[in-house]
């Protein structure tokens, strides 16, 4: 039985993201090259800005592909309430956050290895989240996230309206 809440993962299948993509869904390049020319190595589209919501679903579903997650480095801005560590799987996942505002997740594993993906947010319309994951992960591609969010029509939310609050004076 598949579970719902389980990030779908797709590997290195760029005609998978023309499917039905929801808010939950990953895909990322796990064969990358080996001189690194993409700048990202796939995306992630979470469901919330709620990290203990989204994150033990991508951990669970990334580990199964590439093996035990280390660390998480994440946009502070980005998410409600960052912890310093979760454990996901019985494993200790460090959780690095940085005020960057760069529309992306770092996955280490290993402590070596590194994997940036980009974050569409929650709010996304399918329509701009497929085009943002297709450009993602088009091998090669030098674009950074923000222009692919910029350029998809997807740009961040504004801040209080991340979490939960109206914007504009009370």
């Amino acid at each position: 039985m598949v579970d719902s809440e389980s990030p779908r993962v797709t590997r290195l299948l760029p005609d998978a993201v023309h499917q039905a993509v929801r808010p939950g869904t990953a895909v990322v390049r796990l064969e990358t090259t080996h001189d690194r020319q993409g700048v990202l190595d796939g995306v992630w589209w979470p469901r919330s800005r709620d990290i203990a919501a989204e994150l033990p679903s991508l951990v669970t579903a990334l580990s199964e592909h590439l093996g035990p997650i280390t660390r998480v480095g994440l946009d502070t801005g980005a998410w409600e309430e960052l912890p310093t560590r979760m454990t996901i799987d019985d494993r200790v996942v460090r959780i690095d956050s940085f005020p960057v505002g760069d529309d992306t997740v770092l996955i280490t594993r290993d402590e070596h290895d590194l994997f940036s993906l980009l974050v569409v947010p929650p709010h996304a319309t399918p329509e701009a989240a497929r085009a943002a994951m297709a450009e993602a992960i088009r091998a090669g591609s030098g674009r950074r996230a923000e222009q692919i969010l910029i350029d998809t029509g997807t740009e961040r939310a504004d801040p209080s309206e991340r979490h939960g609050r109206p914007a504009g004076p009370q």
